[in-house]
């Protein structure tokens, strides 16, 4: 049990030291294509508040890669339509939803910028202008960022993109 609780804790802080490069995950985007408010606005549909921020493109756009690390889901889901979930440095999921395709398997190791899929509008976004919506969420809680806000207690889990991405 204690080689265990070891090995456990050089997992947490090697996955906490490893380095955090992030960039836009839309191919050719600026800050200009996406509305800097969006993260937490309420009401947003069934989900209550926007846990992300939508990039809008043009459709077939690719998307990459934010950070480099490990697809932990490659697929579909009702609401995202196609996505993909990478677990990047810092313990946190890197979850791009709305894809028109998808080119990674969960298991592959991805390189930040590398293509992961193309820009659409699939899951709850149909008949909408393409965009990915991209959410941070983070495995181990920041309780310093939890609000009095509607679904308020979830953010010490997300982290706003917006902040990360415009440094």
């Amino acid at each position: 049990m204690k080689i265990f609780i070891v090995v456990l804790i050089i997992l947490l802080t090697i996955g906490l030291l490893i380095p955090e490069k992030i960039v836009i995950p839309v191919q050719g985007a600026t800050a200009n294509d996406w509305n800097h408010t969006t993260f937490w606005y309420e009401p947003w549909g069934r989900s209550g508040v926007h846990k992300g921020i939508d990039i809008f493109g043009k459709k077939h756009t690719p998307v990459v890669a934010a950070v480099s690390g490990v697809v932990v889901y490659s697929g579909e889901l009702k609401r995202g339509g196609k996505v993909v979930a990478l677990l990047g440095p810092k313990w946190r999921i890197h979850y791009f939803a709305h894809l028109e395709d998808h080119s990674v398997s969960a298991g592959d190791y991805v390189s930040v910028n590398e293509v992961i899929g193309s820009l659409g509008d699939t899951g709850n976004a149909a008949g909408k202008q393409p965009h990915v919506h991209y959410s941070i969420l983070s495995l181990l809680p920041y309780p310093w960022l939890m609000t009095t806000q509607n679904q308020g207690w979830k953010k010490m889990f997300f982290l706003n993109p917006h902040k990360k991405l415009y440094r």
